[in-house]
């Protein structure tokens, strides 16, 4: 058995794993990848494509993002406590129906964009969701890599962001068909252990506090919502996430 065999989880049928390198070494080897990003990309990609919009997920935010937007014929993102649409789940709360917007992250962003070239299907999860992405997951019967993307400290090394393991262990739990990964057994026990008061931990998170004390206390909150949308963002040729309906 080679190293590699073990560390990808080959053995099982739903997996967990951490940030773009979770994705390209573990998710290569699942039909499906999904993507966590609670704070904030696939809670803001829940909510614009329930409205039956496009989210067309990019790196960056800068001049080749303006540039990409109009290509698509979507708005690009404000910075978040812009005056526009941002990577803020509030100021997404009346964006109008079918807009197509793009949304520049770091993080669930990147994690996308690697998913997308392993030519498998590519889901966004949040805790508002977790339940539709698992009830398609179940009814489809694929393999399921679940990739939290976590946050960076300012060297770029990974930071493992718990917020994000509650939301992969949100939509692991609703696949008791499948064989789960240690790993993934462990993100199930984070979730169940915090799902009985997820507004708290989220706000007492470093990415919760970190929001908060820069004014973002409602995002924390939309974010903690639970099971609330039937929505499940699923990333087109087109590159954009848009969302079918599965209760």
């Amino acid at each position: 058995m080679t190293i590699d065999h073990v560390f990808r989880q080959v053995d099982y049928s739903a997996r967990f794993e951490w940030g773009s390198d979770g994705v390209t070494q573990v998710g290569a080897g699942s039909d499906i990848v999904v993507i966590v990003d609670i704070l904030s990309f696939t809670t803001c990609v829940d909510i614009v494509s329930a409205r039956g919009g496009a989210v067309f997920p990019y790196r960056v935010r800068d001049d080749t993002a303006a540039a990409y937007a109009k290509e698509k014929g979507a708005i690009l993102a404000d910075k978040r406590g812009g005056v526009a649409f941002s990577l803020s789940p509030a100021s997404l709360s009346s964006i109008p129906a079918g807009t197509r917007i793009v949304l520049p992250s770091p993080n669930g962003s990147t994690c996308t964009v690697l998913a997308q070239q392993l030519n498998g299907m590519v889901i966004a999860a949040c805790l508002r969701n977790a339940a539709a992405v698992s009830s398609y997951i179940r009814e489809l019967g694929a393999s399921v890599t679940v990739i939290a993307s976590g946050e960076r400290w300012q060297n770029g090394a990974l930071r493992p962001a718990i917020e994000d393991m509650i939301g992969a262990g949100a939509v692991l739990e609703g696949l008791p068909k499948h064989r789960l990964s240690p790993e993934a057994q462990l993100a199930v026990a984070v979730y169940q252990s915090a799902k009985c008061d997820l507004s708290a931990i989220l706000a007492g998170t470093g990415s919760g506090r970190e929001l908060i004390a820069k004014g973002y206390a409602e995002d924390v909150d939309i974010a903690a919502c639970l099971h609330i949308s039937d929505a499940v963002p699923i990333l087109n040729q087109e590159m954009a996430y848009t969302s079918i309906s599965f209760a």
